[in-house]
C-alpha cells in the first residue's frame, strides 16, 4: 500500500470539511478575529444551534481554537495556515469563478 495514501484521505476530510457552507461560513466570519457564538451567529445567519454545532466540528478537527471567556467562549482560526487556505481560494475563484460557478459535477446534494 502507498505510503501516502493514508495522509491523502486525511487531506480529502480536511477538504470535505472546509466544503461544508456552515462551516465554511463560519471560518470566513473568525478571519476577522476571535468571536464567540453570538458573534458568528450574527456574521453567518446561522442558527445558533447550527453554529455551535459547526463551532465544535472545527475544533474537534484542530481548525479552531476555544476560550472561555466569563460568560462567553471565544473561538478563532487555529493556524494562520487555515486562513491562507482561504486566501489562496479567493486567488483561485479570481481565475475560475465562471467556470467553477457553471460546473454541475460539485452541485450540492439535494436534501
Amino acid at each position: 500500500m502507498n505510503a501516502r495514501l493514508p495522509k491523502l484521505r486525511v487531506k480529502a476530510k480536511l477538504f470535505r470539511g472546509l466544503a461544508d457552507p456552515s462551516r465554511l461560513a463560519i471560518l470566513e466570519a473568525l478571519r476577522g478575529g476571535p468571536r464567540n457564538v453570538s458573534q458568528v451567529v450574527a456574521r453567518t445567519g446561522l442558527t445558533q444551534s447550527n453554529a455551535s454545532m459547526h463551532l465544535d466540528c472545527l475544533w474537534c478537527c484542530g481548525l479552531v481554537d476555544r476560550e472561555a471567556r466569563g460568560r462567553f467562549t471565544y473561538y478563532w482560526i487555529r493556524s494562520r495556515k487555515v486562513a491562507r487556505i482561504l486566501e489562496v481560494a479567493e486567488g483561485v475563484l479570481d481565475h475560475a469563478y465562471e467556470r467553477l460557478a457553471a460546473c454541475r459535477r460539485y452541485e450540492e446534494a439535494k436534501r
